[in-house]
């Protein structure tokens, strides 16, 4: 079983406020408790390790609409695997990881407020504009010696200013200090860019598929 999926699993939940994961032969399955989205079953095994047989065997079972299913293969390999009443969204995401270490901290512009403040084992981070609305937001969840970064956002208005970065940086710096070595998190084709350029390598796409309901 792929130690930076458990590590993703493991500060999901916490992150998300969902249950336990439970785990299973060929990963876990999650239960977040939304009307679109009440299950999630993780498969384990990354890039050729993942086979037909054992998607099959996960999703064949699931007839219910919001049950989701996290593939870490490329849709164009996974998609024909999946039955009838399964929704996948076409571009994958991507899971990431990083060392996680103190930097040089960045200074907040003029007129902006960074706060970080912690509850429920969950750090956030709000960047506000000068105007008070949001600029930039993230979260992370520390769980012993690896943390996953999550909901990481900026404003359209505030975008390629570097802040993005600077909330990164100051979750980091969070983490550290609560004993986090590495940092794991799931990013989109765009934040892919960022994460990249903050140091971060991609260890597998990332497919996401919703059951929509079948007969």
């Amino acid at each position: 079983m792929s130690d930076v999926v458990q590590a993703w699993v493991d500060g999901w939940v916490v992150s998300r406020g969902a249950a336990p994961p439970l785990v299973e032969p060929w990963g876990f399955t999650i239960d977040v408790g939304a009307a679109d989205h009440v299950t999630r079953h993780v498969l384990s095994a990354m890039n050729d390790e993942l086979d037909e047989a054992t998607v099959r065997k996960v999703a064949e079972p699931v007839t219910g609409a919001g049950v989701w299913l996290k593939l870490f293969a490329e849709p164009t390999r996974v998609g024909p695997w999946l039955g009838e009443g399964w929704e996948f969204r076409p571009d994958p995401s991507f899971l990431m990881s990083a060392a996680l270490a103190y930097g040089p901290t960045l200074p907040v512009p003029d007129g902006y407020r960074l706060r970080t403040w912690q509850q429920g084992g969950v750090v956030r981070a709000l960047l506000a504009a000068p105007d008070g609305s949001l600029a930039a937001r993230g979260q992370i969840a520390p769980t012993g010696a690896t943390a996953v970064a999550d909901q990481i956002e900026t404003a359209p208005a505030h975008r390629r200013k570097g802040f993005g970065r600077l909330v990164m940086q100051a979750l980091a710096q969070a983490a550290v200090a609560q004993g986090a070595e590495t940092g794991v998190l799931a990013a989109t084709p765009v934040g892919r860019t960022l994460y990249e350029a903050l140091g971060w390598r991609v260890e597998a796409p990332l497919t996401s598929a919703k059951c929509i309901g079948r007969n």
